[in-house]
């Protein structure tokens, strides 16, 4: 059992051993487009979007490890499905691993001339560590974030994917999503 709350700083260790492993997903999916040994985000870019209430990270906590290899039941207010809002300066109590994590962005295109006024929640990313995938935590992650954007007036929720990455087209129409508008290219 784990709980999912906003990403502090002192979440950033976590965060960056998450974005390496997506990278390598990806570089090993698509060489020619991504660098190895990579990641998206610097520490100090993380910093701002942790501190940025348009760029909402979610994380999922797992439980605090008991140094016996078991974990430890904390208190009842650690289930899925956290607080929003928590302290992004590390202040909270951070007592276990993040294994997961769903980076987000509204978007939103007042005055266009073609787009309609509506607020989108995009997920920019969405990973869950490689040795706790097929345990729900991804699947509690995107419920997580369908409900903070329905709380925050959201019309829809979307994100991109990547065709070299057959398991999370996988999942993510498993959780109901369906193709918006797809990406195309011709290698040169």
């Amino acid at each position: 059992m784990g709980r999912i709350r906003r990403a502090v700083i002192a979440d950033i260790p976590d965060l960056d051993r998450l974005l390496f492993q997506v990278a390598a997903v990806h570089h090993e999916g698509r060489p020619d487009l991504f660098k190895p040994n990579a990641k998206k985000y610097s520490d100090d870019e993380l910093t701002e979007i942790i501190a940025d209430d348009e760029r909402p990270i979610f994380v999922y906590e797992d439980d605090a490890d008991a140094g016996d290899g078991t974990h430890e039941d904390a208190a009842s207010d650690r289930t899925i499905g956290g607080t929003i809002g928590e302290p992004t300066d590390g202040s909270s109590d951070r007592s276990g691993r993040v294994i997961g994590y769903a980076f987000c962005v509204f978007q939103r295109h007042p005055g266009s001339h073609v787009l309609t006024d509506i607020t989108t929640l995009y997920i920019d990313d969405l990973c869950v560590d490689e040795n706790a995938r097929g345990k729900h935590v991804g699947s509690a992650l995107y419920r997580h974030v369908l409900d903070f954007a329905r709380e925050q007036g959201c019309y829809n929720v979307t994100l991109n994917v990547w065709s070299c990455n057959p398991s999370a087209m996988a999942f993510y129409e498993h959780c109901g999503l369906k193709p918006q508008k797809v990406g195309m290219e011709t290698i040169l």
